[in-house]
């Protein structure tokens, strides 16, 4: 009777304690929301991991939604964006919603990382959380692609016909390996059925998964902060962090501000400017895919143009496409490459802050490049800032070890 009385009393009674005799509800908010302990000092720049998520859901509903009236096929997959647009009631604000919430999840993405970059929250203990992340990076990148390719139009086209020819850079196999991406000699209705197929149902439970993941591991070993000190170090007779508040309700209501704030943003560019001048919809996508008609300038959206810049600032297209490859490899093993003790930037000294701000500029600046046209200056300036871009890591390797830097403090509250 002893171990019935006390099972009920930690359940609950009522409907709650039968779920949570089943399924721990009570139990996983408690460790994951009310008592899960996050530094005091959260800023700006941790409000993007909670507009990810928000950027997230609204990519699965407003998909969901749009694949109840497309269709994967050739001759008809452009003709149902344009139905989809004009006659299914409210279907353009849903396909406005999905592709300026494309942008929208890079833009938050890329702050989300150089947040990272900035307090060092890849370095131990760490590291898991980060290559989960840039796993996600990777699995949206390729979601984005895909998604892309769908509408059907001119540029959707020729970006995909670009991006598939690159496999064929791979030694012995490329050939093939190309025919069977696109699933047929050339780019065909068999490439958008799986392209289709990709988007809706296998990649976006892979992101979903990852980024269960990636809390999972981030919730084991605790928050990251701008000051970079760890917050279980010290903690009360209870055991609770002085340096920490409970994430509910405290930082759940930081994040609803951020998120009405970022709602203002979105929904304004939604209603007012939803291609963003070429930006987010480019214009050659409003005319249907014609194998016979190049674009003038085949570009693709510009949250890959940064690595389009470096694939086009080398003649050969394999070493092109192993460079691209490898600026995105390379930040995989930035908890390794970097082996200061230090994690914040608050605490490095001026050499490590003007490398990472030029580091910024140029991932910036190939960007830009990559959306322009192809001209000898452009291209020498792209192999001048790739050089650069894998020069940072090696100089930070190098750098990190025997790097100066100012005292840490022992907690947030001796800043």
């Amino acid at each position: 009777m002893g171990k019935i009385a006390s099972s009920s009393q930690k359940n609950g009674a009522g409907f709650m304690g039968w779920l949570n005799a089943r399924l721990p509800v009570t139990q996983f908010y408690k460790d994951h929301l009310s008592e899960y302990y996050a530094p005091k000092n959260f800023n700006f720049w941790y409000f993007f991991g909670s507009l990810a998520l928000l950027v997230l859901v609204n990519q699965i509903l407003t998909g969901i939604w749009l694949t109840m009236h497309y269709k994967p096929d050739a001759a008809q997959a452009f003709g149902m964006v344009e139905y989809i647009m004009r006659d299914v009631p409210w279907g353009w604000l849903i396909r406005y919603l999905h592709t300026t919430g494309a942008s929208a999840f890079f833009i938050v993405i890329y702050f989300h990382m150089f947040r990272g970059l900035l307090y060092g929250s890849y370095k131990k203990p760490r590291e898991l959380v980060w290559i989960f992340g840039m796993i996600i990076y990777l699995v949206l990148m390729a979601e984005a692609f895909l998604g892309y390719v769908l509408p059907w139009g001119n540029m959707s086209y020729w970006g995909a016909k670009v991006i598939t020819q690159l496999f064929g850079a791979v030694p012995w196999i490329g050939d093939s390996l190309v025919e069977w991406v696109r699933g047929d000699y050339l780019i065909s209705d068999a490439t958008l059925n799986r392209f289709f197929a990709l988007h809706v149902v296998a990649l976006p439970l892979a992101i979903v998964a990852l980024v269960v993941l990636h809390i999972a591991a981030l919730h084991t070993v605790g928050s990251n902060n701008p000051e970079g000190v760890d917050i279980k170090k010290h903690k009360d007779e209870n055991g609770k962090p002085l340096d920490g508040i409970p994430f509910h309700p405290y930082y759940t209501v930081k994040d609803i501000f951020g998120v009405g704030m970022f709602l203002l943003i979105f929904l304004f560019i939604v209603f007012v400017k939803p291609d963003m001048g070429g930006l987010f919809l480019e214009h050659d996508n409003y005319v249907p895919a014609n194998p016979a008609v190049t674009p003038e300038h085949i570009k693709p959206v510009w949250y890959f143009t940064p690595f389009y810049a470096m694939l086009r600032a080398v003649p050969d297209m394999q070493l092109g496409a192993l460079i691209m490859l490898l600026a995105i490899v390379v930040l995989f093993f930035l908890p390794w490459l970097d082996r200061s003790p230090v994690k914040s930037i608050r605490y490095r000294r001026w050499p490590f802050k003007v490398m990472l701000s030029l580091f910024a500029v140029t991932f910036v600046i190939l960007g830009w490049l990559g959306m322009q046209g192809a001209t000898e200056l452009y291209k020498l300036m792209a192999q001048v800032l790739t050089a650069f871009y894998f020069f940072y890591f090696a100089w930070l390797f190098f750098y990190s070890r025997n790097e100066k830097y100012h005292e840490v403090p022992e907690r947030i509250e001796d800043h």
